[in-house]
């Protein structure tokens, strides 16, 4: 049966004794995120786009390697678009599996969170900061964001945190 567009591919694991559990688990909530899918109009304009510009390059260099050479960087620069993110947050971590790469943080690192209505950015820093959007962590939602935000708040800033551990609200939260 195929989920349809509303439902989240969110999975939530208690730790039940009945299986291999790995030293971070515990409680985890996994899921993944691929914006192609769910932005189909704006990945065939994304899409035109790029080839325009490697029809571009060759037309001012001449050259098919410069232009496949500008196509890939780009489709690199927008792999997070292109390709499916997994997340994975567990009580000890979090691990971001990307195409090219696979990120494992503390949750010792974060001390506030700022969710909106794509994702959640985890942030080293208890108030805003300007440095926070390079030095914090982007999580996406798939449909989930109540199941993510509920995940992270006890795991933040020492987890008793009532009021959100420096959660902003969004634009949309503060209108009636």
């Amino acid at each position: 049966m195929k989920p349809d567009k509303e439902q989240s591919n969110t999975t939530v694991t208690p730790d039940d004794g009945n299986r291999e559990v790995d030293e971070d688990e515990g409680c985890t909530l996994e899921w993944s995120c691929h914006p192609v899918k769910r932005k189909p109009w704006v990945s065939v304009g994304v899409t035109l786009l790029i080839s325009l510009v490697g029809v571009g390059i060759f037309d001012w260099t001449g050259s098919k390697g410069f232009a496949v050479l500008g196509v890939v960087v780009l489709m690199l620069s927008l792999s997070r678009f292109y390709f499916p993110t997994k997340f994975r947050l567990s009580d000890r971590r979090i691990m971001i599996k990307t195409t090219l790469q696979t990120v494992y943080k503390d949750w010792s690192r974060f001390r506030s969170m700022w969710p909106d209505k794509n994702g959640v950015l985890l942030s080293p820093f208890a108030e805003a900061s300007r440095l926070e959007n390079y030095r914090g962590v982007y999580l996406l939602f798939d449909n989930n964001r109540d199941e993510v935000v509920a995940f992270i708040r006890p795991r933040l800033g020492g987890g008793d945190s009532s009021n959100g551990a420096g959660e902003a609200q969004s634009e949309e939260e503060k209108q009636p």
